[in-house]
């Protein structure tokens, strides 16, 4: 018996589809969100695996990962996420069906690291302000638009693993202090990729950039608050190129408007995409891209080829590399021989 492969028509990298087709014990099956919800469960229901979209926003709600669609799906052995978030996947639900969540974590690393820079430096040197007025015609003097440098600052990484690491690597580069935190790891291990650790609090009374790069869990929705905002240091700037909801928009806005942030460069949204009247985007201290830090060619390849080369192992019995809820590796493999012998 084939092993049954699912996954939506959302854009992936060709190199996906062509390392699938090498295995000759998977069978792919390419669904349609256009196509009648009765066709696409009839496919779903003999998955075994499904790869679907990280961008939970780009997921309609009855082909996310829940309680509901599980119990739906009874031959379904593994999820795999499309990038290094997995937004869509209750990762609980998940575990109460033994079924394996995999997601292609490292993937998109260089490139959201890049755009962290990106946005501190368009921010500071207040570049996209820059090309709005120009494009606008509406001209003063040079002065009116001069920035600062970054060299020298203090720069606070709240999570530091393969996004965070590549970030303090980047911005001691530009002449940086780099301040970490992330409670996951240990001041020996901060020390190994690069920074100083220090506590959360310590972190943001110091930095004069914090940026944001640790998953959205049930531990960090709306870790920044008002509260947190208003203990950062006075003129200083924030950044998130990690998901919608870690921070308050609200009270970032606040915080800017205030004049107590001088700057906020943001690539993450709680509604994505934000809806035009969002107070951020009309604000000029605010660089503002749409979730596309880590949609570069690079990262899309990395991620498509990571995903198809983890269902490979997955479907073949094999343990894969990056696993999101490793405890159901036993389960997991009980279902297996069950299904396959």
């Amino acid at each position: 018996m084939k092993k049954q492969l699912v996954r939506f028509d959302f854009w992936l990298n060709p190199v996906f589809d062509q390392i699938i087709a090498t295995e000759p014990t998977v069978q792919m099956q390419v669904c349609d969100f256009a196509a009648a919800d009765d066709v696409n469960w009839a496919h779903m229901r003999q998955a075994h695996a499904y790869h679907i979209c990280a961008a939970r926003d780009e997921v309609p709600s009855q082909w996310q990962v829940d309680e509901a669609f599980l119990q739906r799906t009874p031959n379904l052995l593994c999820v795999s996420s499309s990038g290094a978030g997995y937004d869509p996947i209750d990762v609980q639900a998940c575990n109460n069906h033994g079924v394996l969540v995999v997601n292609q974590s490292g993937c998109n690393a260089d490139s959201v690291a890049e755009h962290t820079i990106g946005l501190l430096l368009s921010v500071r040197h207040r570049i996209a302000e820059s090309d709005r007025i120009m494009r606008a015609g509406a001209y003063t003097t040079r002065e009116d638009l001069m920035g600062y440098e970054i060299r020298g600052l203090t720069i606070g990484l709240v999570g530091v693993g393969n996004i965070g690491r590549r970030v303090a690597h980047l911005a001691k580069a530009f002449g940086m202090r780099v301040l970490g935190h992330d409670p996951h790891l240990s001041a020996e291990t901060l020390k190994e990729r690069g920074v100083e650790p220090v506590s959360l609090e310590a972190l943001v009374a110091q930095s004069d950039v914090v940026s944001v790069h640790c998953p959205r869990s049930a531990e960090t929705l709306n870790l920044f608050n008002g509260t947190l905002f208003s203990a950062m240091r006075p003129g200083a700037v924030f950044i998130s190129t990690a998901r919608g909801g870690i921070h308050d928009e609200e009270a970032l806005a606040q915080a800017l408007a205030s004049g107590h942030l001088s700057g906020a460069g943001l690539d993450v949204w709680t509604v994505e995409p934000p809806a035009l009247n969002n107070p951020l985007l009309s604000m000029p201290n605010v660089a503002a891209t749409y979730h596309t830090a880590g949609v570069t060619h690079e990262a899309r390849r990395n991620a498509a080829r990571m995903g198809a080369e983890q269902l490979q192992q997955v479907l073949n019995g094999h343990r894969p590399e990056r696993l999101v809820n490793p405890e159901q590796w036993p389960t997991f493999q009980k279902r297996f021989k069950q299904l396959f012998g």
